[in-house]
This record gives structure tokens, C-alpha cells and sequence, in this order.
């Protein structure tokens, strides 16, 4: 070996230690980033759990045992009897209104029972503790809530319950719950899937398929949409206020259709929601479907047209089914992002406080993030651990969606 081989051999090899050392030092750089990560969502998702339990101290207004008819308590009651306990301890003019929003022959038996406790018992929650008080301090606790409140009975409650899932929204946090918020929500991302998953898909496949990649139109429309998908959530929902609401009110209020009554309706709607969020994610759709469409082997297309197939027979029966997975990938993220939106929504017109579940695309709604806002801005405290709640509602819903959306993917993937 000549001097020159070993001086040229000692420089490569310090070449790489240099390598080395860099690549070392930004695996460190990436393993610390993802403890932070990490650690992060953890500190999250203790808070959460933080506020979403813990002691409380509930007194009534009215004691529910002096309510019992004939010393039969009020959980055993029949509907008939429970309906003259009500009328009897609120004003006629409250009982005539809660007749109009629906007959009391038409209510079931805890339906009234629920009146009874929310109209007349009136519980309410004087003080609690965090869920972390509750567990290392709870002599503390039960001390403090027998001097400061010895008419309340104190126990540990859980925010999240089966009772909350099921129940609509109320002007009481210990009986609110966030069923009319869970239906909002599905009917707002069903919508704006529908919507956004056919045109973006289309949108790809012609960009990517048919279209002149280096032509002066094609360019323009690709920055467009590279540009769209970073646009704040807001201009949306400024756009679909625009659109939906006021410019098409007819058809999303269901006027058009003959669905809605003509003198109250407005364009402030489930299906104005759905839409504007599918506007939304639809960039992010034909952005993801254009990558998982340039990502199929250009050798699958040449065999597809070596056998006589024409381009549409090609993109239709090869291109799209090796694509879909990755296709349905960038949905489910998409769809992540909408169902967590506020911003747009409040825009368009998504009510902070409704209590009638959504029937119809043309029914007034709310969502879960609204309702998480929504509670988060009152001054109570009991309504901030009922967001705390609905925070793990929300994140449950996703979870279930994302899985189901996967589930098929995959499903789909072993049938291709």
C-alpha cells in the first residue's frame, strides 16, 4: 500500500466516525424528542383523569325522602303518581311549559323521575376535590366536608358514567350529559366524509392519472391545493357561512325538500356542518390520495397496457385497488383532524346548549368540542370536570372510528 492509498484510507475512515458520531448524536436528539412527547401526553392525560373523578359534597334542596307518597319512596313511585308529586311542588306555569315540550303521557316513568329530581330535589354539589385529594387525602377530605357542610352527604364520584353518555344536555352539571353532543358529532363527520372522500379521491386520480403533470393549469391547481391544506380552520368556516348558510339556506335548512317549517328555519344546520368540514379535509385527502396513488409501480401500469387494457380499465382495476390503503390512511387522519374542529363550527352556527337530539342532516346540533368549550367557559367548577368527561368521550369516539375505518382498511387490503 502506497502512502497516498494510506493517507486516503485515514480520511475515509475518519469520514466515517464523523458519520457515526453525527447520526449518534441526532438518534439522541430523536429518542429525547419522543420521551418529551411522551411525557407530555401522559401529564395530559393525568390532568384529565384528575378532574374527571374525585369526592363530592352534594346537598338537596328538597330531601327526596320527604317526597315518598304512603311511605313508598320516590325510585319506587309508578308514572302516574310521580307526575302529581311534580305538579304538586313546581308553579303551573312551569308545569304547563314542560307539558308543551311534550306531553307527560308521552314520557316514560324516568323521564319524570329525572324532572322530579332536577325541578323539585334540586341537588346540588357544594364542594369537591380533585381525584388525587380524594385517594392520599381523604380523612382530610371527609373532615372538611363534615364541618363546612354536615347537611351534605359527601361520596366519590365518577363524572364519566354510562348516565352521561345517555344523557342530553342540562343546565345542571351533575345531570347534563353529552348524548345530543356524541350524535352532532357522527352525523358532522358521516357528512363530511361522504362528501369529501369521492371528490378528493376523483380529484387525485385525474391530477395524477390524466392530467398534464407539467402543464401550466395542472400547476396552478396542485399549488392551490398544497396551499389550502395549511389555510387556518376558520376561513372555513367563514367560507361555509358564506355558502351553506346564507347562499344555499333553502337546501341545508331543508326548506327546498319541504322538511322545514319556512318562517324559522335557517341554513344553520347539521349538513352546513358537515359540508363546510368537508371542505376542510377534502385538500388533505387529495394530497394524501395523490401520494398513495404515485406510489403504485409504474411497471403495474405498463403490464395492464402491454395486455390491452385502456388507461381507465388501467387506473380502475389496478391503480386504485393497489392505492386504497393508502388512500383510506389519509382519510382516517383527515377525518381526526375534523372531528376535533371548533372553530368552524361556532361560524356556522353550532349551538352551545340544545337538548333535542338531532333527527335529520336538517336538525339544529352541537358537537363534542363545542360542548368541552362551551362547559370549559363557565364559571362552576362541577362544569369543568364534566369537559374533563367529555374529553374522554371524545377521545374514545376517535379511537372507535379510527379502529373501524383501519378495520376496514386492512379488511379491504387482504381482499385485494
Amino acid at each position: 500500500m502506497s502512502l497516498e492509498d494510506g493517507r486516503l484510507l485515514l480520511a475515509q475512515s475518519g469520514q466515517v466516525e464523523r458519520r457515526n458520531a453525527t447520526a449518534k448524536r441526532w438518534r439522541v436528539f430523536f429518542g429525547l424528542s419522543t420521551l418529551v412527547g411522551i411525557v407530555m401526553l401522559v401529564l395530559l392525560l393525568a390532568n384529565i383523569t384528575n378532574s374527571a373523578f374525585g369526592m363530592v359534597a352534594i346537598q338537596s334542596k328538597v330531601d327526596p325522602a320527604s317526597l315518598a307518597v304512603n311511605g313508598v319512596p320516590l325510585e319506587e313511585l309508578d308514572k302516574e303518581t310521580l307526575t302529581l308529586v311534580l305538579r304538586e311542588h313546581i308553579s303551573a306555569g312551569l308545569y304547563r311549559r314542560l307539558e308543551n315540550d311534550q306531553p307527560f303521557e308521552g314520557r316514560s316513568r324516568e323521564n319524570v323521575l329525572d324532572l322530579i329530581y332536577e325541578r323539585v330535589v334540586e341537588p346540588e354539589i357544594v364542594m369537591q376535590w380533585r381525584l388525587y385529594d380524594s385517594l392520599f387525602r381523604r380523612v382530610e377530605v371527609l373532615a372538611e366536608a363534615a364541618t363546612d357542610f354536615p347537611a351534605a352527604r359527601t361520596e366519590f364520584k365518577s363524572w364519566l358514567s354510562l348516565a352521561f353518555i345517555t344523557a342530553p344536555q342540562s343546565a345542571n352539571a351533575v345531570r347534563a350529559g353529552v348524548r345530543t353532543a356524541i350524535l352532532g358529532s357522527l352525523w358532522t363527520i358521516s357528512i363530511a366524509v361522504a362528501f369529501a372522500f369521492p371528490i378528493g379521491v376523483g380529484a387525485a386520480t385525474y391530477l395524477e392519472e390524466f392530467a398534464n403533470r407539467n402543464g401550466l393549469v395542472n400547476r396552478i391547481i396542485q399549488t392551490n391545493i398544497n396551499n389550502l391544506s395549511g389555510v387556518p380552520s376558520i376561513i372555513y368556516g367563514i367560507l361555509g357561512l358564506a355558502i351553506f348558510v346564507r347562499a344555499l339556506g333553502g337546501f341545508t335548512s331543508g326548506v327546498a325538500f319541504r322538511l322545514s317549517d319556512p318562517s324559522t328555519a335557517n341554513g344553520r344546520t347539521i349538513v352546513a356542518a358537515g359540508l363546510t368540514l368537508g371542505l376542510l379535509i377534502l385538500p388533505l385527502v387529495i394530497i394524501n390520495a395523490q401520494e398513495a396513488i404515485r406510489a403504485v409501480p409504474n411497471t403495474l401500469r405498463q403490464a395492464s397496457f402491454g395486455l390491452g387494457a385502456t388507461r381507465w380499465q388501467t387506473v380502475w382495476h389496478h391503480v386504485i385497488p393497489n392505492a386504497m390503503g393508502g388512500i383510506l390512511t389519509g382519510t382516517i387522519l383527515a377525518m381526526s383532524r375534523a372531528i376535533g374542529e371548533t372553530a368552524p363550527l361556532v361560524v356556522v352556527g353550532a349551538s352551545t346548549y340544545i337538548t333535542v337530539d338531532p333527527t335529520s342532516p336538517f336538525s339544529k346540533f352541537t358537537t363534542l368540542p363545542i360542548q368541552i368549550y362551551q362547559w370549559t367557559s363557565r364559571p362552576q367548577e362541577e362544569f369543568r370536570n364534566i369537559a374533563a368527561a367529555a374529553i374522554f368521550v371524545l377521545l374514545a369516539l376517535l379511537f372507535l372510528l379510527n379502529g373501524t375505518a383501519i378495520y376496514f382498511r386492512n379488511r379491504l387490503g387482504r381482499r385485494l
